[in-house]
């Protein structure tokens, strides 16, 4: 019997190919972001109302393990850990507008916090985790199976992608590497040379009914034009999206869209919750060897015109599922890049608020030191009415009750990076 088993062994392991020469690979990075938030000036009557500013010290260390032992099958995990040193105020969340609310598309998790415990609320200092990749990927001649903890994103828009309701990026986002991890099974089948079928399962807090999506992505290339089309439900919610980019002369343009219907998938739907659409459509181009810009105009049918209205927008669905973050309805942003010399890149980005006409500018540079070594600075300004406290107000801390303007009541920000990747 055991000889038996030893030659099956002996058997197997002739008939699989050979292991690559090095199945392992390591790879990770350290991140140190220094933050300065000042928040703006509210009116009170009279009285201007002013917050003390706030510091963070935000660092972050990931650790990526790939598993290669053929060439048909890889797993790849990545874990990451960010102590912090902050203003008390940044960890009991946002304080100044209603920010980007984003559904955790994960069936189950570690705690976010290992320091202090559960029951305790940091006052300068936490560490957090995340396991943020945990994914098999297995290709076959048929399709591509990718299952466990990993990113999904779409959209050709440069500021903000109306197909992406999982773990889309707010404008003002530091670290846009590395989308947040979701638990999904995803199967993407080739067509052609440029087609392709992507299917796929992403599963929610312990798979309730209600906590998950499911989407069915085409993609293809048609009059000089790559199309992508997509029918997702994601809380039960309907999403339907179009996604066009093509060459014009010696621009590139894109129109990305998407249509979503509350509760589609409830019998009576939700009382109250209207469909509602966002798109953005913009052209890029390279002036020169040196300098590259984009303009894009983006329409949010889930905004509101007036700003008096804005507030109203918490808790509500485009904000609470639909990752809709953006409390106006007609933007224009403009961004350049512009090389000052291979090592140093210059960039400049203005989003306007075309409905209050408020905006904010966002200057930035990022200086490769040596290889691999990164020292990056910038700021996020904001331009426009600044909010009001009204009087009557029940909450003890100061909170505007009222807002002039979007951009007029975020917080300024001023920040310095240091990135060193191995």
């Amino acid at each position: 019997m055991k000889r038996g088993v030893c030659r099956f062994i002996l058997l197997l392991a002739l008939a699989l190919p050979a292991w690559p020469e090095d199945p392992f690979s390591l790879r990770g990075y350290f991140k140190n972001f220094s933050i300065l938030l000042m928040p703006p000036a509210a009116s009170l009557g009279e009285t201007t109302m002013n917050e003390p500013d706030m510091g963070a010290i935000n660092n972050r260390l990931r650790l990526g393990f790939v598993f290669r032992p053929l060439n048909w099958i890889s797993f790849n995990c990545e874990y990451d850990i960010s102590p912090r040193i902050q203003d008390a105020r940044l960890f009991k969340g946002n304080l100044v507008i209603p920010g980007m609310t984003l559904p955790e598309y994960r069936l189950v998790d570690l705690r976010d916090r290992l320091y202090p415990g559960p029951s305790e609320m940091p006052e300068s200092f936490g560490v957090y985790h995340n396991l943020d990749r945990f994914v098999f990927t297995f290709k076959t001649s048929a399709a591509d199976i990718i299952l466990g903890r990993q990113a999904l994103a779409w959209g050709s828009a440069r500021l903000v992608n109306p197909t992406d309701v999982l773990s889309p990026f707010s404008f003002n986002e530091l670290d846009k590497e590395e989308r947040t991890g979701v638990d999904a099974l995803r199967v993407r089948i080739p067509l052609g040379a440029m087609e392709e079928l992507d299917m796929g399962v992403v599963a929610g807090d312990k798979f309730k009914a209600g906590n998950n999506a499911f989407y069915l992505r085409g993609k293809t290339h048609a009059v000089n034009t790559d199309i992508s089309a997509i029918a997702m439900t994601f809380r039960n919610h309907l999403l339907l999206g179009l996604d066009l980019a093509r060459s014009i002369g010696g621009a590139g343009a894109w129109l990305e869209a998407a249509y979503v219907i509350p509760d589609a998938l409830l019998k009576n739907g939700t009382a109250g919750e209207k469909n509602y659409f966002r798109a953005s459509a913009g052209v890029d181009f390279n002036f020169s060897p040196k300098t590259y810009g984009f303009v894009e105009y983006h329409f949010n049918s889930a905004g509101r015109n007036e700003p008096d209205d804005y507030l109203s927008l918490v808790g509500t669905l485009p904000y609470r599922d639909g990752a809709v973050y953006l409390l106006g309805r007609h933007y224009v942003g403009v961004g350049s890049t512009y090389q000052i010399s291979p090592l140093l890149p210059f960039t400049g980005l203005l989003i306007a608020n075309i409905s209050d006409l408020s905006f904010v500018f966002a200057p930035s540079v990022d200086y490769n030191i040596s290889q691999n070594i990164y020292l990056g600075g910038g700021a996020y300004i904001g331009v426009g009415k600044r909010p009001e406290i009204l009087p009557d107000s029940p909450r003890p801390d100061p909170q505007p009750g009222l807002l002039h303007s979007e951009f007029g009541a975020y917080p300024d920000m001023i920040y310095a990076s240091f990135r060193v990747y191995f």
